[in-house]
């Protein structure tokens, strides 16, 4: 049986403030929403245009208080050509980032970024898109 990655869900608490970043920082675009406002909560699907994964996001009307993160999830991972241009572009943008790294013996192949609710973004050194 043959299975293909589809999306991640996340929730979040500022639905505008997560597209902003998901949008600006990352570049993904939205690739539909629906709103169930009788249940009172949107989802939005957002993908790279490739179309290959979709991040997920959840936004419950109202929410009362932040969510609790947990300490199973770790990050989503995307990969990027010029890993150094992208770090410093995240930077000037005023997004909280960690400095780049590398594994033990490896040359600066990575770095994160942190979207408003906490999760952690990979940025990846890859080749060619």
């Amino acid at each position: 049986m043959k299975y293909k990655l589809e999306h991640a869900c996340i929730r979040v608490m500022d639905l505008e403030k997560s597209l902003e970043f998901y949008r600006g920082a990352l570049g993904l675009e939205e690739v539909r929403r629906k709103d169930f406002p009788e249940w009172k909560f949107t989802l939005v699907y957002l993908s790279d245009e490739d179309r290959n994964f979709e991040i997920e996001l959840t936004y419950n009307y109202d929410p009362e208080k932040p969510y609790e993160l947990g300490n199973g999830f770790s990050h989503f991972a995307l990969t990027v050509v010029d890993l150094e241009g992208s770090h410093s572009a995240h930077k000037e943008a005023g997004y909280t980032v960690t400095d780049l790294k590398g594994l033990p013996g490896e040359k600066p192949m990575y770095y994160f970024v942190t979207d408003p609710d906490g999760y952690m973004i990979e940025i990846i050194r890859g080749g060619s898109l």
